[in-house]
């Protein structure tokens, strides 16, 4: 994955904001993972995917992700996006992005605020192929809390919450629930989620 930080790195001019994301492997077998429940979608959320398809091209064919390949075509990453990974996105749907403060997303979307914008996809990102399953065994390995790391270098936590679903937690104690998941793509894997994550050293 050095290839995808660095091409990261350059949108930067050289600079050193992102660290060298460590990927967490899990054991290829999970002993007794816990089995989640279907979750309740939206008909069209995910739908149009398909695992011969890159990351880029299945969030730009999909409706519910509009808003998150609009980020994404505004931040630069979309050949970051198409590489041979693998890497796995957590794609925070439409209504995500309507939760936001109001006006947020315009204001992210101005020129000035790319590198914010930078920093908010890749905080959405991991190094490496990541299932449920993965995750399921981190959580259930590390006492019902587990810890990855982001391309952006910082922190994302993991957690099952009562109904079984994996909730995804930011640096701020931002809450998302993965509302589906194991999405493949031919350079890795998307979870759709249902709310944008944000780093703790950014004031998005």
């Amino acid at each position: 994955m050095r290839k995808l930080v660095f091409l990261i790195g350059l949108l930067f001019n050289g600079a050193v904001l992102f660290a060298q994301a460590t990927t967490t492997n899990t054991d290829s077998t999970i002993r007794q993972a816990p089995k989640l429940p279907p979750p309740t979608l939206k008909k069209t959320e995910g739908a149009a995917m398909l695992a011969t398809n890159n990351i880029i091209t299945n969030i730009y064919n999909s409706p519910e992700l509009s808003n998150f390949y609009k980020v994404i075509q505004a931040t630069g990453l979309s050949e970051t996006l198409k590489s041979q990974g693998p890497i796995t996105v957590f794609a925070p749907n439409n209504q995500a992005f309507i939760n936001l403060t109001s006006g947020k997303l315009d204001t992210l979307l101005t020129p000035e605020h790319k590198y914010d914008l930078i920093a908010m996809v890749t905080y959405h990102t991991l190094a490496g192929k990541v299932t449920s399953k993965d995750i399921i065994h981190q959580i259930n390995a590390n006492k019902g809390l587990a810890t990855f790391t982001t391309l952006t270098g910082s922190k994302l936590m993991a957690k099952l919450d009562t109904n079984r679903n994996i909730v995804l937690i930011d640096e701020h104690g931002g809450e998302s629930v993965i509302s589906r998941f194991d999405l493949e793509q031919n350079n890795g894997m998307i979870h759709i989620v249902t709310g944008v994550l944000v780093p703790k050293f950014k004031n998005i």
